[in-house]
């Protein structure tokens, strides 16, 4: 029969083996590449380890180890996707007021990340919860600001980058750890369909009278064009009229220069000349003759008989009867 001593000795054998297997597998640890690791030592956090590989640390109960995620989590704001594709949908969660007082149902999509394991292990308990309810009141206080046309329609990215600037400043303020990287709308409709059919007819009264503008606005555009093109040329005419007009008095300046000239030497002939050259133009059909008329008999001189036949040699020349006394 075994004795008490003997029996003792195995005991504490055992348990000496015991603890020195488990300090074996317990010192040894892998952190995989998607993974960020904390040592905890007697319940105080180290720094992150983010280097994958196999790492060695003290035997449990002296240190321990908890691994964390570096993946991108989605937080699902207003609703729930089951892993058979069912949405369940918290209208409770996503009903908001709008500033122009209107009321609309925003779900939403949260992305973020853990980016200080330390903090998110010990700063709270609940950091997800944390982020659920800053959501919440994020989004609550964009959508207050905003009109229901921004909500539904065109506003939407911009309602998306305030509230990840609002969130983002929230979290850092609750330092759990996290990281907001987007926030995307899901959906935001009216409550009920007779609404949502009463907004969808003023949305498209909205884009018909955006469209007429543009209309309009295109039509102003091509008439002040057309009446620009048109003061251009009435300009562009005015202009060459007034230089030609210019140029014109000019040459007629230089002509009665260079007639002042010639009558300062002949002041009678250019007299006659000048007489001569003005009845041709007043009168450019009359039959002209000159006459000499002093009581004797009546010569004349037809100016066009003389005109049509300045190319031919002149006649010779021949006496004229005068009258009596002559």
């Amino acid at each position: 029969m075994m004795s008490t001593k003997r029996l003792i000795s195995i005991i504490v054998a055992s348990i000496l083996g015991i603890i020195l297997l488990s300090a074996v597998f317990t010192s040894w640890y892998t952190v995989d590449e998607s993974e960020q690791a904390i040592v905890i030592t007697f319940g105080e956090a180290g720094e992150p380890i983010t280097e994958s590989g196999l790492k060695f640390k003290m035997p449990w109960p002296i240190q321990k180890v908890e691994k964390l995620s570096k993946e991108t989590f989605s937080l699902q704001f207003g609703y729930k996707q089951a892993a058979d594709g069912e949405i369940e949908s918290f209208d409770k969660d996503t009903k908001m007021i709008t500033g122009d007082d209107n009321i609309v149902l925003t779900d939403l999509v949260v992305q973020w990340k853990i980016t200080d394991p330390k903090a998110y292990l010990f700063n709270s308990e609940s950091p997800q919860d944390l982020l659920h309810d800053a959501t919440s009141a994020s989004i609550r206080s964009i959508i207050g600001n905003s009109k229901i046309d921004d909500a539904l329609t065109s506003g939407k990215a911009q309602i998306e980058a305030d509230t990840v600037e609002l969130l983002g400043s929230l979290i850092d303020k609750y330092d759990i750890g996290i990281t907001v990287l987007t926030v995307k709308l899901q959906d935001v409709e009216l409550p009920n369909a007779e609404v949502r059919a009463a907004f969808t007819a003023v949305t498209d009264a909205e884009e018909t009278k955006n469209t007429k503008v543009n209309q309009a606005e295109k039509y102003m555009n091509q008439k002040m064009s057309e009446a620009e093109g048109e003061k251009d040329a009435i300009i562009s005419e005015a202009t060459g009229y007034k230089t030609a007009r210019i140029q014109q008095a000019l040459g007629d300046v230089e002509l009665f220069n260079k007639l002042y000239v010639e009558y300062a030497d002949n002041k009678e002939i250019t007299r006659q000349r000048l007489v001569m050259e003005t009845l041709d133009a007043v009168l450019p059909n009359a039959q002209i003759y000159i006459m000499n008329d002093d009581g004797g008999t009546m010569k004349y001189l037809p100016l066009q008989s003389l005109e049509s036949n300045k190319q031919t040699p002149p006649p010779a020349t021949t006496e004229t009867e005068e009258g009596s006394g002559q």
